[in-house]
């Protein structure tokens, strides 16, 4: 279909011609055109457009008394500047010269006609359609330009069919990105895509969630408001207007009126306006009229910093103009190279004699007129603009030198297919004055913004630099120095702009009218909490088409009441920092004494797997601070467990050892030598952890716990907890625990004769007795209790249980070894041992 109509096109070429143009005799002025061993085409505006009504197809005529576009006369000498340097350059494309045709595009009827004289055959004035593209060649390679995306997307439509490149340095809507419509399009300047994303990035930045939303006709405008009504409601920011500026726009025509009527009405302190300059020089002619003062006004790249805006009167009234930005790049020599380009030109001959009429858009009268002085101004918006054709040029250019096999010396000259360039221009990757140029399979660059501020000083006009934002990075990032903006208003602070300020504490919001963003607040119910986690899900939700009363059910959820028994954990977290202190000493002291009597006594080695299961028990209590997560909830209780069972295996054992020793080793002397041979007591410390860690695996695997929210034990509370809190792996755990406690309290009891100094029975009984009624106390309490300070409780008896354990064993082992070193020898030891035989032999 599109071959077809193209083909169509082809054919009525050279009648077009004839009606256009068989009346006029075309001239061109200096500059439009350079003869080189490869063409370039070029688009640009150096007229504005004639809004007529007309009765035949005719070719706009460009060159009118005042329409000139110094905005597009700057990026017409970028191309020519680009070629030239590049033509001067022994590095890039050597023995190769470069030439060009440039054309003035001020209307959509001059960019079509632009586009095809291009195309078309000398001798018959036909474009011929081709069915094998690989042997297609024409007498440009590339296309640089349109200046806008209504007239890039005609030429991209044209151009596709022959894998013709085109670059564009101004078109930025997303539709062009699309590669089964414009397979050969590129372009310098980055995607409104991006632009959008920074947009509703700068919004969210200040809070602003009320706004209006004004786009200009055409594909831009159009475009870039619905993108960015898309996105910026699915972050939860209300449209409370939105309008199109029209093509015919006129200042003072009703149309507008009740535009800035409504725009009025909307009580919207920010307006953000995705328009090209053209149409936004229009609407704020218009705002200045209404008086719309008082606003934050948003502004996308094509008129943030653009003079033509600036300079509507009155215009420094309106408020704070907030905007996005292409990245500040500077043409080193542009400035210079049209001044020379000035003196060239003012003395040669008029292209156009008078009583006759020129017409092949290759002139500009204006040009011959300028003075250094007269000539139009090189601002920073056209600047940024005549980088991003400097861009475009170079890119082609490195593209050729791929293509023809260049060296630092000479290149190869030979024909050259469109598609062919295309193809080593998506693959150009090189630095343009510490920039990167390259594209990505889209044909998108990844460029950079700035965030810019208008900043008035008097009636001169500026703007500052206030952020800035990488598009090269996913997602976007944003940087702003809110510091520098010097906002509207005598407080200079950032307006606010919400439909309904946030209700306070205990109150909740009922969505009036259409927008989530505007809400009543009605007093919570009792038995009701606030939930404000949820608040942004429940707004998502009403987007995507929720009904009322659901949005009222998340609403009504609006806040969690945090429930923590703070003085108690306080004082526990105290305690349990002492107690890992006092662990640090004996730690400390069985290291240095390790060979004594007294250590090796108590186990030698074995106290270290002790004071450390006792460390990871301690570690296990600090997962009762704060909110549950998923990760204190695993750990915190099977954690201490295991902790513990490891420390009362390990004592279980030693107290079995010494009444082994003392009372069976001659008894039953068969079973001691086997049990010693065999290192019984290592293999059933290994055993019986072994044991519990599997336990506490199944019980963590089928019985997990996880953080929960508790809704129905208080009416006015919410308990945040972890479930599975008493489950069956817990009783599990706590049953093999409870069984070697038994088992060390009943051989610590056997042992209660044993020599001074080997025996523990009174420490070790006195602990296992601390930790039973402790765990009896809070058994008894969460039977009876479920409030707030049942966490803090678990804590405690955790506490005790493992400081009870620790003072028992260690403690009094620690003060003979510090206290009364007297007593840490061998003799004494064999005196008491000495003391026991005899006692033993009398009875």
């Amino acid at each position: 279909m599109f071959f077809w109509a193209t083909y169509l096109v082809s054919l009525q070429l050279h009648i077009a011609y004839c009606w256009a143009f068989s009346c006029y005799k075309t001239e061109s002025s200096p500059g439009f055109t350079l003869p080189g061993d490869y063409l370039l085409a070029g688009q640009f505006a150096l007229h504005a457009d004639c809004l007529q009504v007309r009765h035949r197809p005719q070719v706009t005529q460009c060159d009118r008394p005042g329409s000139f576009n110094g905005h597009g006369y700057h990026l017409f000498q970028a191309m020519r500047f680009s070629v030239e340097e590049i033509n001067n350059s022994t590095a890039l494309l050597p023995t190769i010269s470069l030439g060009y045709e440039l054309y003035d595009v001020c209307s959509e009827s001059s960019n079509v006609y632009a586009t095809l004289r291009v195309l078309a055959e000398q001798e018959t004035s036909h474009v011929e359609m081709q069915r094998d593209l690989h042997n297609y060649s024409s007498k440009v390679v590339a296309f640089i330009g349109p200046d806008n995306t209504d007239h890039t997307v005609t030429t991209a439509a044209l151009l596709g069919p022959f894998l013709m490149p085109l670059i564009s340095y101004e078109a930025s809507s997303v539709m062009l990105s699309t590669k089964r419509q414009y397979p050969s399009f590129l372009r310098t300047i980055p995607s409104d895509k991006y632009q959008v994303e920074v947009m509703v990035l700068l919004l969210q930045s200040f809070g602003w969630v009320w706004i209006s939303l004004i786009g200009s006709y055409g594909d831009y405008g159009q475009l870039g408001v619905r993108a960015l009504e898309e996105l910026a409601t699915a972050q939860g920011i209300c449209i409370a207007f939105k309008d199109i500026v029209p093509f015919s726009a006129q200042v003072g025509d009703l149309g507008m009126q009740q535009m800035m009527h409504r725009l009025a009405q909307a009580r919207t302190t920010v307006i953000v306006v995705f328009s090209n300059r053209h149409l936004a020089r229009v609407f704020f002619r218009s705002v200045v009229l209404a008086n719309l003062t008082g606003k934050v006004w948003i502004a996308s790249e094509d008129w943030s910093i653009s003079t033509y805006i600036t300079e509507v009167p009155g215009i420094q009234d309106i408020g704070t103009v907030l905007g996005v930005a292409i990245k500040q790049r500077l043409v080193p020599g542009l400035k210079e190279f049209e001044e020379s380009y000035i003196k060239a030109v003012k003395d040669a001959p008029r292209p156009c004699p008078e009583g006759s009429w020129c017409s092949s858009n290759q002139l500009c009268t204006e040009c011959h007129a300028f003075t250094t002085h007269s000539m139009p101004m090189l601002g920073a918006f056209s600047m940024s603009a005549a980088y991003n054709v400097y861009k475009a040029v170079y890119a082609v250019a490195h593209g050729l030198h791929q293509l023809l096999g260049c060296t630092s010396e000479t290149c190869s000259k030979g024909p050259v297919y469109p598609w062919q360039l295309l193809q080593q221009i998506y693959k150009v990757n090189f630095l343009l004055h510490k920039d990167t140029v390259a594209f990505d399979d889209s044909g998108d660059p990844l460029g950079d913004y700035d965030i810019i501020a208008w900043d008035w000083n008097g009636p001169q006009w500026t703007f500052e630099v206030i952020g800035s934002a990488s598009a090269s990075l996913s997602p976007v990032q944003l940087d702003i120095n809110k510091t520098k903006i010097q906002w509207h208003g005598k407080k200079n602070q950032a307006p606010e702009s919400v439909c309904s300020r946030d209700c306070l504490e205990g109150h909740h919001r009922v969505v009036v009218g259409s927008h989530h963003c505007c809400f009543e607040c009605m007093p919570c119910e009792a038995g009701t909490f606030l939930n404000k986690s949820v608040i942004q899900s429940g707004e998502q939700r009403a987007q995507q088409g929720l009904t009322d009363s659901a949005e009222e059910k998340e609403e009504s959820g609006l806040g969690i009441l945090e429930l923590d028994a703070q003085q108690i954990f306080t004082s526990a977290s105290l305690a349990e920092k002492k107690n890992g202190h006092l662990r640090e000493a004996p730690l400390a002291s069985h290291a240095r004494h390790l060979h004594t009597p007294v250590v090796r006594s108590a186990g030698g080695r074995l106290c270290f797997l002790m004071l450390g299961s006792l460390a990871a028990g301690s570690c296990s209590l600090y997962g009762f601070f704060g909110e549950p997560t998923e990760l204190t909830c695993l750990l915190r209780q099977p954690l201490f467990s295991l902790g513990f069972a490891i420390f009362l295996s390990c004592l279980t054992i030693r107290s079995f050892q010494l009444v082994i020793i003392f009372k069976f080793s001659t008894k039953v002397p068969a079973f001691y030598h086997t049990w010693a041979q065999n290192h019984g007591a290592g293999l059933f410390v290994i055993v019986s952890s072994t044991i519990h860690l599997l336990v506490c695996l199944i019980w963590l695997a089928v019985w997990t716990p996880l953080p929960t929210r508790e809704y129905q034990r208080f009416p006015h509370l919410v308990i945040l907890e972890c479930t599975e809190i008493n489950s069956v792996g817990f009783l599990l755990a706590f049953t093999h625990n409870t069984l070697l406690s038994i088992s060390t309290f009943a051989c610590s009891y056997l042992g209660k004769e044993l020599p001074e100094n080997y025996n523990e029975a009174k420490c070790v009984i006195f602990s296992l007795l601390l930790s039973f009624i402790s765990w009896i106390v809070f058994f008894t309490m969460s039977s009876i209790y479920q409030g707030r300070y049942l966490p803090a409780a678990y804590m405690m008896a955790g506490l005790t249980t493992l400081s009870g354990g620790f003072s028992g064993y260690f403690l009094p082992k620690c003060y003979v070894i510090l206290c009364r070193p007297d007593l840490n020898n061998k003799e004494h030891f064999q005196a008491s041992i000495l003391d026991y035989t005899r006692r033993s032999v009398s009875t």
